[in-house]
C-alpha cells in the first residue's frame, strides 16, 4: 500500500535556490501581514480553496463538491484564473463559451453545471466584483475561488488548504528542489485543512499520527478526504457502444477488460493505481498538466488502442475529455470506447457533516439577501453516498 509522502523527490542539490526562493516569497507575505500589500474583504461569503505545492491535490473535486452543497440553497459562483486560456481579462461562461476562451477545469465544471455562474479572471478581486454587480450575475449569493490560497489580495471568509496525501507538505521544501511554492508556515492561514488522496483503509492510528504532525492551531479544522469515482461516461455520446452499468459498482465496468489510461493531469498515479487494480491489463499514456494534444498525440493515442487486445476501453479524466473533445483526429474506434471516469471526494472518519455544517453556517450567517428558507427536514440526515447534496434548502433572493 502507499504511504504518506511517498511522491516527495527532493533535489537536494538545489536547496541553495530554494532557500533564495524562500526569501523573496517571505519578503511578499511578510508585506501582506504588516499591510503594505493590502487584502481585500467583500460584502458576500467568500469561500477559497488552493494549496501551497505544485500539482494536483484534488482542488476541482473539493469545489464541485462545494458547488453540490451549496446549490440548493444559494445562487453559486466560481471563479478560477482560466489557466492556460486564450482570452484576457474577466469572461463569464455561458452554455456555448469555447474551452480556450475559460481553460479546461473551468470549461468542465459549466458543462457539470449549468445552474451556476463560471467566471474567469486573473485579478480575483476584479473577477469578483464583476460577479457582485453586473447585472447579469449580481444576485450572486456565494463565491467559490478556486485555486486561490496564495492569492492573497482576496481576504475569504473561509480558507481551506489542500494537502496531498502522498506529498504532506511536512516532508517537502520549497520550489526548486521540492514542490512548495511557499514554506510551510503559510498553512497557517487556513480555516480548514483537507488532507486529500487518503487510502480509504487509513487507520484510526494513523489518523492520530497525521493530526499530530500537521501541527495546526485550535482555530484550524482537519478533515480528510478520499477518491471516489462515479460510473465511467461516455466522451462521445453519438459514438459510444451501449454498456450495461446496472448493478454494478463504478470500477466494476473495468473488470476483464485491457485498458488504455489517456491522462494530462498533474498526479495521474492513483488512478493508474485504482485501474489496476480492477482490469486485465493497463497502459498509460501520460501527457503533462492541462495538455494541449496535437496531431501526434492524437496517432499515438489511436495506435496504441488499436495495438491492444480486445476487450478494450479508454479511461481519461473529465479534464482530459474536455480537450480531447474539442480536438479532431481520434479514430472512431476510440470514440466508440472512450470513457471519462468523474472524480468524487469522500470525507473519511464521518467527517462529511462537520464539514457541511461549517460551509452552510458560514453562507447563512454572512448572505446579503435578506431570507435563506430553511426546509423542515435540512438536518436530517440524506443519502450519505451523495456527496455534497446531503442539505436540502430553498433560497429566496432579492429582486
Amino acid at each position: 500500500m502507499r504511504t504518506e509522502g511517498d511522491l516527495i523527490k527532493i533535489n537536494d542539490w538545489l536547496l541553495p535556490l530554494s532557500w533564495l526562493y524562500g526569501i523573496g516569497v517571505g519578503v511578499r507575505n511578510y508585506l501582506f501581514e504588516i499591510g503594505v500589500l493590502k487584502q481585500r474583504s467583500f460584502d458576500i461569503p467568500v469561500i477559497s480553496v488552493g494549496n501551497i505545492t505544485v500539482g494536483g491535490s484534488g482542488k476541482t473535486p473539493h469545489v464541485e463538491y462545494i458547488v453540490r452543497l451549496l446549490r440548493d440553497i444559494a445562487k453559486v459562483g466560481v471563479l478560477s484564473r482560466g489557466y492556460k486560456r486564450k482570452s484576457h481579462g474577466y469572461v463569464l461562461a455561458h452554455e456555448d463559451t469555447p474551452l480556450n476562451d475559460i481553460g479546461d477545469e473551468p470549461w468542465q465544471m459549466k458543462q457539470k453545471f449549468d445552474d451556476i455562474y463560471m467566471a474567469v479572471d486573473r485579478s480575483r478581486c476584479n473577477g469578483i466584483n464583476r460577479l457582485m454587480t453586473d447585472p447579469e450575475t449580481n444576485d450572486v449569493d456565494v463565491i467559490v475561488l478556486d485555486d486561490a490560497y496564495q492569492h492573497r489580495y482576496v481576504n475569504p471568509g473561509i480558507n481551506i488548504l489542500l494537502v496531498d496525501y502522498h506529498r504532506l507538505i511536512i516532508y517537502d521544501k520549497l520550489l526548486p528542489a521540492g514542490r512548495l511554492r511557499e514554506p510551510m508556515k503559510g498553512k497557517n492561514r487556513a480555516d480548514m485543512v483537507i488532507v486529500t488522496k487518503c487510502p480509504k483503509d487509513l487507520k484510526p492510528m494513523e489518523f492520530r499520527v497525521l493530526t499530530k504532525a500537521m501541527n495546526l492551531f485550535p482555530y484550524q479544522d482537519l478533515f480528510f478526504t478520499c477518491v471516489d469515482y462515479d460510473w465511467p461516461r461516455p466522451v462521445f455520446v453519438d459514438c459510444a457502444e451501449p454498456v450495461n452499468v446496472n448493478k454494478q459498482k463504478p470500477l466494476a465496468f473495468l473488470s476483464k477488460k485491457n485498458v488504455l489510461q489517456v491522462s494530462g493531469i498533474a498526479s495521474p498515479e492513483q488512478m493508474e493505481n485504482d485501474l489496476r487494480a480492477k482490469c486485465r491489463t493497463i497502459t498509460s499514456l501520460k501527457f503533462g498538466d492541462h495538455h494541449s494534444f496535437t496531431p501526434k498525440d492524437i496517432d499515438l493515442i489511436n495506435v496504441t488502442f488499436d495495438n491492444l487486445p480486445s476487450p478494450k476501453l479508454v479511461i481519461t479524466t473529465e479534464k482530459d475529455a474536455s480537450r480531447l473533445i474539442n480536438t479532431d483526429g481520434l479514430s472512431p474506434e476510440v470514440k466508440a470506447h472512450i470513457y471519462a471516469l468523474p472524480i468524487k471526494v469522500k470525507f473519511l472518519q464521518g467527517q462529511e457533516e462537520a464539514f457541511n455544517t461549517k460551509i452552510i453556517s458560514y453562507v447563512r450567517k454572512n448572505s446579503r439577501n435578506s431570507i435563506l428558507v430553511k426546509t423542515k427536514d435540512e438536518n436530517k440526515p440524506q443519502d450519505r453516498n451523495h456527496s455534497g447534496d446531503r442539505f436540502r434548502t430553498i433560497s429566496f433572493r432579492d429582486n
